[in-house]
């Protein structure tokens, strides 16, 4: 459960009210399931999860009140503390809760009346699973490389592309997609935002790709796939602003989940340390394993407190940017470092593939990367001191 005395200074009771309902949740709901030890298991896990998510409330909080939300607007203190919890119990839980709001924040940021009232309500009940389609083979870190083309004939669109990495691919309802639209003038192509369902002719799963740990990931392809103008989200050339507000507003939570998966590993972690002895005492009175644990406790704290500084100035301040980069870098770069750190006190435990410590050794590497990659993090640092130095 979250540690709230680390970082109570940033919480109200209503927060706190959220993490430990999300802490109830992770403690009977989520231990009960089996840990996914294949893509397959994880794929069909998905859906579960999000249907218990969707049982317990939790998937309100990713939609505003006015479309069957908790809150009358989406609120990232309550997103952060509800994944850390998550992560401490399930990574595929996390995720799964992190793409309902990754997928919908666009929808909540710019979609009409009629987008959000088709969309938002079912996000929020859990009956809707979705997607956020913006990386592809030559376009990652890179977003404006995006070769997935929107081309107007009309009233529509005809989308032509693939994408890949996308998680939920092939389980979800809605498909929030990143096109470039082709333009007749030869002008550079702006990307636009669009809102493809599943069922949309034209769209494909092309198969799943294979994680180092088990998690619904796979390739999409469009191929002459018609859909209206009225599934563009805003105009033709605010897709790639958007879709950069939506990973700012959100990047704060992929930190928490690093804190979530860190502190799981410090308890397995400490417990072991305990309880295990060598040539006649405890591990934990070896002071190489006492520097170990103390280490790793205070990196967690320092993240902690920078990730909910974050999510606090996401809501009260106007550093969105800045502290969510900053956040997002040390929260994911320390989550790393302790797991490293606790399969090393747990020796041959630590690496068996049935143990807690090892999956989250496996689940958390790809938090250092996705919604931008350490190093873009860096980078978004520096640009954002240097503007304020004028």
């Amino acid at each position: 459960m979250l540690e709230v005395k680390t970082v109570g200074v940033f919480l109200e009771e209503p927060h706190l009210a959220v993490a430990a309902s999300a802490g109830r949740f992770a403690a009977e709901r989520l231990a009960a399931l089996p840990v996914a030890e294949d893509d397959g298991a994880a794929r069909r896990q998905a859906r579960e999860v999000l249907a218990l998510l969707g049982e317990a409330g939790l998937c309100r909080f990713v939609v505003p009140a006015a479309h069957g939300g908790a809150r009358e607007r989406v609120d990232s203190l309550s997103l952060c503390v509800i994944r850390e919890n998550l992560a401490q119990a399930s990574p595929l839980a996390d995720a799964v809760f992190a793409l309902q709001g990754l997928g919908s924040m666009p929808i909540a940021l710019a979609g009409t009346d009629e987008q959000k009232e088709r969309w938002l309500p079912g996000v929020a009940s859990g009956e809707t699973m979705t997607a956020f389609a913006m990386t592809e083979p030559a376009a990652g870190s890179d977003v404006r490389a995006i070769e997935t083309v929107a081309r107007r004939e009309g009233d529509d669109y005809v989308l032509d592309g693939r994408k890949w990495l996308i998680s939920n691919a092939g389980l979800a309802d809605v498909y929030t997609t990143f096109a470039a639209v082709d333009s007749a003038d030869g002008r550079d192509k702006p990307i636009a935002c669009f809102l493809v369902a599943a069922e949309n002719p034209g769209l494909r799963f092309a198969g799943p790709q294979i994680l180092s740990a088990p998690h619904p990931l796979g390739e999409i392809v469009f191929e002459d796939c018609r859909v209206g103008a009225s599934a563009r989200l805003g105009d033709e050339d605010e897709g790639f602003k958007l879709g950069m507000r939506t990973l700012d507003r959100l990047r704060a939570t992929v930190a928490a989940a690093a804190c979530g998966m860190a502190s799981r590993a410090l308890d397995e972690a400490l417990a072991h340390a305990k309880e295990r002895r060598q040539f006649g005492r405890a591990l934990s009175e070896f002071q190489l394993v006492q520097q170990k644990l103390a280490l790793m406790a205070t990196d967690l704290a320092a993240a902690r407190l920078l990730t909910y500084r974050a999510a606090w100035e996401a809501e009260n301040g106007d550093r969105v940017t800045l502290c969510s980069a900053m956040a997002k870098l040390a929260a994911t770069e320390t989550a790393q470092r302790v797991i490293d750190q606790a399969v090393q006190i747990l020796g041959g435990r630590g690496v068996l593939a049935s143990h807690p410590v090892d999956h989250l050794y496996r689940a958390v590497r790809a938090l250092r990367i996705y919604e931008g990659t350490s190093e873009i993090q860096q980078l978004v640092i520096a640009r954002e001191l240097l503007a304020e130095r004028g």
